[in-house]
């Protein structure tokens, strides 16, 4: 029988249920905004859309299955592993979503005149399809062998039951090296450092184009480059929200890996899970603050659907708020 669940165990699992009660409508929320608003249908909003998925996963699957691991039920080792494997999908995922969003950018700055001639729809669902299709390849890598049954099973009596059964713990099944040599080293650190020097670069071509004396015209290319800084700065600062809560966690890891005999609080543990599953909540509040498309939209959809005002006047405020963007 599973053993009571402690007073901090309730207090985690409290705690992990409003972080999921907070992201899960939060990017509901994003995702019915650009959908229903046409000014939110370009590339940017297509890899934005394909990041708040990934946070709607985080919440409605990944935190269920963190407070099944903090339980720690008796499993068979794969069924655990499997429970383990999603929020490395997940969290790959997110990466490369704001890799895209970094390069979309970048793209929109460096080459304006034919940025919709570039980045068209059918090459932004494609990029989407192969950031998805990565992150279940290095996601699912455990599954693929690079786990800690081998080593569980050379601890085991030569005479156990075929059968594997296991405490379920994130540890006591994913590997370690393969966290920081091959996730962290590879697919988490730089991809990062990749997004930091494409940001540097795109402030400096904003930066450059805002300082140049143009003639004032209808058509003024200071406008544009000044939404482009506004958005920019806000992408921005996703992708520093979300270095600042997953790398605490990483760095954990390479103190498990590289000093087996230090020992961390548990307490730096817990507050580096909150800090990854949290980030997945911070991302529509971000949107919803700094880019005027998404909280006209979140508006729209408040009006419209839960202050029972009639749609004309909501598309009516939108397309206000548009114009005047």
């Amino acid at each position: 029988m599973a053993h009571p669940i402690s007073a901090f165990q309730a207090a985690y699992i409290s705690i992990e249920v409003l972080i999921a009660l907070v992201s899960v409508p939060g990017n509901i929320l994003v995702i019915w905004a650009v959908k229903m608003n046409q000014a939110l249908r370009d590339a940017t909003f297509c890899f934005i859309v394909s990041l708040a998925v990934a946070d709607v996963a985080v919440g409605a699957l990944v935190i269920p299955l963190a407070i099944i691991i903090n339980i720690g039920p008796q499993t068979e080792f794969y069924s655990c592993l499997m429970v383990a494997c999603p929020v490395l999908i997940l969290t790959e995922s997110s990466i490369l979503a704001l890799l895209a969003i970094a390069v979309d950018r970048y793209l929109r700055v460096r080459i304006p005149v034919r940025y919709k001639s570039v980045v068209t729809p059918r090459r932004a669902a494609v990029a989407i399809a192969c950031c998805w299709i990565v992150s279940f390849l290095v996601g699912l890598t455990p599954m693929f062998g690079w786990n800690n049954l081998s080593k569980m099973r050379r601890t085991q009596e030569p005479n156990a039951s075929q059968e594997f059964v296991i405490t379920c713990q994130f540890e006591t099944v994913i590997s370690m090296e393969y966290m920081v040599y091959f996730n962290f080293f590879v697919w988490v650190l730089p991809p990062l450092l990749l997004m930091l020097l494409i940001y540097l670069e795109v402030f400096n071509l904003i930066r450059k184009q805002l300082n140049k004396k143009v003639s004032s015209s209808s058509n003024d290319p200071q406008k544009y480059y000044g939404k482009e800084l506004k958005i920019a700065k806000s992408l921005a600062l996703v992708l520093f929200l979300f270095a600042l809560s997953w790398l605490p966690l990483h760095v954990l890891n390479c103190i498990t890996l590289f000093c087996p005999s230090c020992e961390t609080p548990h307490i730096l543990t817990y507050i580096a899970i909150f800090l990854t599953h949290g980030n997945s909540a911070m991302n529509p509040i971000v949107y919803a603050f700094r880019i005027k498309k998404f909280r006209t939209a979140f508006l729209q959809i408040w009006n419209q659907y839960f202050c029972c005002k009639t749609a004309k006047n909501a598309t009516s405020s939108t397309t206000t708020a548009e114009l005047g963007d």
